[in-house]
């Protein structure tokens, strides 16, 4: 039997190739695949093996190709064509109407709008690129206004199209498309890694959105490619078409057609509702919380969208959401369990952290074993017992809290707790300072301390130190090779590699993240070292300021007072930190690695622009926020970007409002200020927190 010729290869090829695409588009779009998994993974393993024996014959849309290229060192930094918003959130009945009188009012319109309803997926926001019809880029969200190319990861997932459909089949594609959607992990699938994970001794992923988001964030795409991620597509940013008479945009008039044309390109959808009035969107809500349970994605609620997309674009944004959208969140899901015992960690600061140790249990989608109770005023306030059988929810669907006690159910063997007189990590003595909730271990050299700075350090916010995660830095005390942040820059790839289960690429990678965030501005650096009361926006505005860590360290109290957002504790916090030994330590050995910003001298650098949605304006905190101290929540506020009052005045942006708010809350509705419900507030800190997503 003769070899067959390279034109019958080319079509042989290419009909595999139609096929497959096609059953793909069924299983993932239409969720009705019409062959068994086995005939696809046939169908499949020979397409592989024909590209394999005839590389010429391979295209990069190729549904085989989607794994491909080396592992990076670094995700790269790419800006979006424009600010991808987020929603404001809604909790009740009166504030959805109040949402849809706004729009009334706003298009003095007499007959109901129509709005279009679909569930809000917890995962991975991402935005994808298509130019003629492939896939050209892959970002993620990151903070709005630049985002993480993660292209050749997107890659990986079979959900995502590497070409449009609709420019294969010649139904009119357009030239440039972007999209957004969200990356997510099915819950069943979840629950097998996880058992796996911990099969091999890994840390069990908290939940579904966690596991997404690292498997997607993987600097090597191979990884992201063994675990089973999908994806949803709900929104088109932008579209050119081929020709004037081909334009897949220009029928984009309302929110179902764009859901339908997503469909049509290739993009698997979310389930939505087309509704007729917002009588009937309240009508569907008790539905869609009942519905949401049978989905295979995690969601925290509904978003409601004007079907009209015209009048919603004419209306457009605040500074960080459309007008026009509306989340409305469903109510925390509230379960009970039993408080097995207390256990106290110490954090970068020496603050002693009590936590509840569960008896395990599912609530809002992710399985719960411990809640962080604060301090020992909150476990003194909320009579919290070792034993007790508690109220557990996730405050804003994301962080475990303990509501209350169920001391019906109280046996008599409970035990209260004893706050510890020694630090748990290194024996020190422990003190509550005068005007404190905090307790704090007074060890200069203790190691749970030592841990959680490192792991600061190396966060998105300050270094940017990609791998070096919990679990890395665990690795590294424990071999001893690090005693400092200033360490790190002196540790080798053969060093690494002598940690269990790090290969020789792991540490490659490692090492070329350690080398590339030589290169990080001042005031990353500033922030980074960690030092109290200096969060990110004291950080840039002390770069500003003295432009150089050496006049950072040698500027008087007088001239740190001077510079905006430093007060006279954060002044007391800064000399404190710098008479340290181990502070002038730190510096010589990130002088000697040759870290930029501890090297730099002469005028002030550029300032480090902090954006974020509070970028610029002022807040207020008041009240009692679940898992959070009012210090902590207005700390949260400068990282994104913002300004702390203690007093309510026209100049205020928005009130973060928590429980007891007392006048403050009555002053801010008589001016008119925004009022920010603890849900959103924790919503807005856990999308730009600076701890790594996963491993």
């Amino acid at each position: 039997m003769k070899d067959p010729s390279e034109q019958d290869l080319k079509e042989r090829v290419e009909k595999l190739r139609r096929e497959i695409r096609e059953h793909q588009y069924r299983y993932y779009v239409l969720d009705s695949p019409t062959i068994s998994d086995q005939e696809y993974d046939r169908m499949y393993r020979d397409l592989e093996e024909l590209e394999s024996r005839y590389p010429a014959l391979v295209t990069p849309d190729s549904p085989a190709q989607r794994v491909g290229g080396e592992a990076s060192a670094v995700f790269g930094s790419v800006p979006h064509s424009r600010p991808v918003l987020s929603l404001s959130n809604a909790f009740a009945e009166d504030e959805v109407r109040a949402f849809d009188r706004r729009i009334r009012d706003f298009s003095a319109a007499t007959a109901p709008q129509r709005y279009v309803v679909e569930p809000k997926i917890d995962g991975l926001s991402v935005l994808l690129r298509y130019e003629r019809g492939s896939l050209a880029l892959g970002l993620t969200r990151g903070d709005g206004l630049t985002g993480e190319d993660v292209t050749k990861n997107v890659r990986t997932i079979k959900a995502i199209p590497l070409s449009l459909r609709a420019h294969r089949t010649g139904a009119g594609a357009p030239d440039f498309l972007e999209v957004r959607g969200e990356v997510y992990l099915p819950k069943e699938d979840f629950a097998k890694l996880n058992e796996e994970r911990e099969a091999e001794g890994l840390p069990a992923f908290a939940n579904p959105r966690n596991a997404a988001a690292g498997s997607l964030r993987q600097l090597d795409p191979k990884v992201t490619a063994g675990r089973p991620l999908r994806a949803l597509f709900y929104e088109i940013r932008e579209a050119a078409s081929i020709s004037a008479d081909e334009s897949a945009h220009a029928g984009l008039s309302t929110e179902q057609d764009i859901v339908e044309t997503l469909k049509r390109l290739g993009f698997p959808v979310p389930a939505y509702d087309v509704c007729q009035s917002i009588d009937e969107v309240m009508r569907r809500i008790p539905e869609w919380e009942t519905r949401r349970r049978k989905l295979p994605y995690d969601t925290d609620g509904i978003v409601i969208k004007l079907d009209d997309r015209v009048l919603g674009e004419s209306m457009g944004a605040t500074g960080h959401s459309p007008r026009w959208q509306l989340a409305f969140k469903f109510q925390a899901e509230q379960v009970e369990t039993k408080v097995q015992g207390i256990e106290v960690t110490v954090g970068r600061t020496g603050v002693l952290t009590p936590t509840a140790i569960l008896e395990p249990v599912r609530v809002s989608g992710s399985t719960v074993s411990r809640a962080v109770l604060h301090n020992e005023d909150v476990i003194k306030e909320k009579d919290i017992r070792i034993g007790d059988t508690v109220i557990l929810q996730k405050a804003g669907e994301v962080i475990p809290e303990i509501v209350a006690v169920v001391k019906e159910k109280r046996t008599g063997a409970e035990r209260e707790f004893r706050w510890p007189e020694k630090c748990p990590a290194c024996g020190a003595e422990v003190v509550r300072l005068p005007g404190e909730a905090a307790h704090r271990c007074t060890g200069v050299a203790c190691p749970a301390q030592l841990r959680e700075y490192l792991i600061h350090f190396a966060s998105r916010n300050a270094m940017d130190i990609r791998g070096l995660g919990p679990a890395m830095v665990d690795a590294l005390l424990e071999a001893g090779l690090v005693r400092d942040a200033g360490d790190l820059y002196s540790l080798k790839a053969d060093d690494i590699v002598k940690v269990p289960r790090q290969g020789e690429k792991s540490a490659e990678n490692l090492i070329a993240s350690i080398q590339v965030s030589k290169e990080t501005p001042l005031a990353r650096l500033l922030f980074g070292l960690g030092i109290k009361q200096v969060g990110q926006r004291a950080s840039a505005a002390l770069a500003e300021r003295f432009g150089s860590l050496d006049s950072f360290l040698a500027a008087t109290s007088e001239e740190l007072a001077q510079v905006a957002d430093i007060g006279p504790e954060t002044v007391k916090s800064i000399e404190s930190s710098r008479s340290q030994a181990s502070m002038a330590e730190l510096v010589r050995k990130l002088k000697e690695a040759g870290v930029k910003a501890a090297l730099a001298k002469g005028t002030p650098e550029e300032r480090l622009p902090v954006k974020g949605p509070f970028a610029e304006k002022m807040l207020v905190v008041t009240g009692t926020l679940p898992g959070m101290s009012r210090s902590e929540a207005e700390e949260r506020i400068r990282e994104l970007g913002g300004n702390v009052s203690s007093s309510v005045s026209r100049n205020t942006f928005a009130l973060v409002a928590g429980e007891n708010p007392g006048s403050k809350l009555d002053k801010a509705r008589e001016l008119g200020v925004r009022i920010i419900e603890p849900e959103e507030f924790l919503e807005i800190v856990r999308r730009r927190g600076t701890a790594r997503d996963g491993d």
